[in-house]
């Protein structure tokens, strides 16, 4: 009889950041505790998985997402059960979600509200960033036992004034405490000043319609944003993340602090800036809701930049930002008023496949640039490396079978996660994840998610000590 608790994946092409080979994985328990050519001789009583014509790769790990997340009145559409669902179908096996701070109120006390949010749900495994909002002296002292915990980065908001935004000083003081403590700040970079000054004015001209929300979150808002987060890390002597970079405007500034300054950056993009652009708020009605997200979508221009910033070294990760709200329902709170519109889309189920497609099968990016930026990179700037990221004899079994023949069009009518749209509808895809393990177990296979609620475990995370080299 198979022993259910070792496999062995037999004769796949193995592809991780830096190797590509043909041959076989043995796994035991939840590691990988072999690799190389004809393990049969290890493999006595494993559960055998032909692996021909496949590429295997280290389970994804999208690094910013947004599950069950209160925002402007409602609540994002997936829940941990969901989310992690349509996550580990499209070849995610790990997921950093934010656990975000209430005014008034501890870091403590919104890290309890994401852990209860997510135990006992998630069906792959799940860190947290500490998303902070109301930095004061005694929320201060609540960092080191953060950090301590296994949450080693922290999210600020440079946008949404008066509600998640902290200002400048607090974001240095932030720096620099972290900064001693082993910890990384990561940014939501848009200039808030011009967002509130923009927006009043265009719906007091009656302007209410969902492109009006791009007019107001310009590009040049995001790079003086960037440029002005790029300063304070220069100043506090310290690297920090640029998460959802979206335009030239930004990246010119990550660009420059690398090569002009030599001051670590990182910088995060999303599938929905590299393959959608502004004019899906054109669309007819009140439909370009649907891509209402902060920051917007920018030009093709922007897209080209971002793809050629992927393959040089720029932008180092790929993420999906997935914050889903319906639109027919929570989408429809901002009908009149477009700065009512919940900002966010669904996409955690498409990154692997929409950035196989249109990233390596259309030479943009190497196939082991592609396990880099959406595996092993998040996991190396994060703490999760080489726990998990890649495939080593030692890591935990978190392993991709991807067939590259399989071809899809994405529609909201086959898609795992709970919204109801697809912010790809129609799509064309070429590969995709066949079968899928989590620290050696099914997660999902013959088209099935087939781990039970509630398996994915809080992964801790390691201290922050690199470079943006270490990445590049």
């Amino acid at each position: 009889m198979p022993n259910g608790k070792m496999k062995w994946i037999r004769g796949g092409r193995i592809v991780t950041a830096t190797e590509d080979f043909t041959g076989d994985i043995l796994v035991r328990d939840e590691k990988i505790v072999a690799m190389g050519q004809d393990l049969k001789a290890m493999a006595l009583g494993a559960e055998e998985v032909p692996a021909a014509g496949l590429l295997v790769f280290p389970g994804g790990i999208d690094a910013h997402t947004h599950l069950d997340l209160p925002f402007m009145g409602t609540s994002s559409s997936d829940d941990f059960q969901t989310g992690t669902i349509a996550a580990a179908a499209g070849g995610t096996t790990s997921i950093i979600d934010f656990a975000i701070q209430s005014q008034g109120k501890s870091m403590k006390d919104a890290l309890n509200v994401w852990h209860e949010k997510a135990a006992g749900k998630a069906v792959i495994d799940y860190a947290f960033h500490m998303a902070v909002t109301d930095l004061n002296e005694r929320t201060m002292t609540e960092i080191p036992g953060i950090i301590e915990g296994g949450i080693t980065s922290f999210k600020c908001f440079m946008a949404y004034k008066g509600a998640l935004m902290v200002d400048d000083g607090q974001l240095f003081r932030l720096m620099q405490m972290v900064k001693k403590l082993g910890g990384i700040v990561t940014l939501h970079a848009e200039n808030a000043e011009l967002i509130e000054s923009l927006v009043p004015q265009f719906l007091k001209e009656g302007k209410t319609a969902p492109v009006y929300h791009e007019l107001a979150h310009t590009a040049i808002g995001e790079g003086e944003a960037t440029n002005r987060a790029i300063s304070l890390s220069r100043a506090a002597g310290h690297p920090t993340y640029i998460v959802h970079l979206t335009c030239d405007e930004a990246l010119h500034h990550v660009k420059d602090s690398l090569t002009r300054h030599r001051h670590p950056v990182f910088a995060e993009t999303c599938p929905q800036y590299l393959l959608l652009d502004r004019e899906y708020y054109e669309r007819p009605g009140f439909e370009g809701a649907k891509w209402i997200m902060s920051p917007p979508l920018r030009t093709k221009g922007d897209q080209e930049v971002l793809w050629a910033a992927l393959r040089d070294g720029f932008i180092q990760t790929i993420a999906t930002d997935h914050c889903p709200f319906d639109f027919h329902t929570q989408k429809q709170m901002g009908k009149d008023n477009f700065a009512k519109i919940p900002n966010g889309a669904p996409g955690i189920e498409n990154r692997m496949n929409l950035m196989y497609t249109y990233g390596v099968l259309q030479n943009r990016i190497s196939l082991n640039r592609f396990v880099q930026i959406l595996c092993t990179n998040p996991a190396k700037i994060f703490g999760m490396y080489p726990q998990k990221g890649t495939l080593a004899p030692g890591a935990d079994a978190d392993i991709v079978l991807f067939d590259p023949n399989v071809e899809n069009t994405i529609s909201v009518k086959t898609s795992k996660h709970r919204c109801d749209y697809s912010a790809f509808e129609g799509f064309k895809t070429k590969g995709a994840p066949v079968g899928v393990l989590g620290r050696g177990e099914w997660l999902f296979k013959d088209g099935k998610a087939v781990a039970p609620k509630g398996w994915g475990k809080f992964v801790k995370r390691a201290r922050f000590s690199g470079t943006s080299e270490m990445v590049r």
